[in-house]
């Protein structure tokens, strides 16, 4: 079996995680849809999320850049790194969907906007998602992890 290259496994990792976000989103819109008592559950994303979604790839690897600057590379229990990447993923979540809505909005197609709502921050993100974004780059992590290593 012929190895991939580190090109072919970014970009199955950015499939990966683009996939999946759509998925995650559907679930949790149609989540919304139920607990607002629509029963048809719908769901709902924008083929702009795919490619947002998609640089998840690179959250694994930027986490353990971090855990080699701090100088816990391979060291961290993994309890510690469940919390270190967890936590370093959802600032970097939250910082690309701030940057790349703010880009989009420029454009006037930014398909989510959380104006008015008490936890929102410029209408670009808002501060109570930070569990669901914390999960959510574990799974991506995990989702583009090389695994013919």
């Amino acid at each position: 079996m012929k190895r991939r290259t580190a090109i072919e496994d970014l970009f199955a990792g950015f499939l990966r995680c683009g996939t999946a976000g759509w998925c995650m989103e559907i679930l949790f819109t149609s989540l919304g849809s139920f607990l607002a008592g629509d029963f048809k559950l719908y769901g709902n994303t924008s083929l702009l999320m795919f490619p947002i979604y998609g640089l998840g790839v690179f959250l694994g690897p930027l986490c353990g850049m971090l855990d080699k600057w701090l100088g816990d590379a391979g060291t961290l229990t993994l309890r510690d790194r469940f919390f270190r990447h967890g936590a370093g993923s959802m600032v970097l979540i939250f910082l690309t969907e701030y940057v790349s809505g703010a880009f989009l909005r420029r454009l006037g197609i930014c398909p989510w906007d959380y104006t008015g709502l008490f936890f929102s921050v410029d209408g670009l993100i808002r501060l109570d998602f930070a569990p669901c974004w914390f999960m959510a780059g574990l799974i991506f992590e995990h989702l583009s992890a090389r695994t013919d290593l």
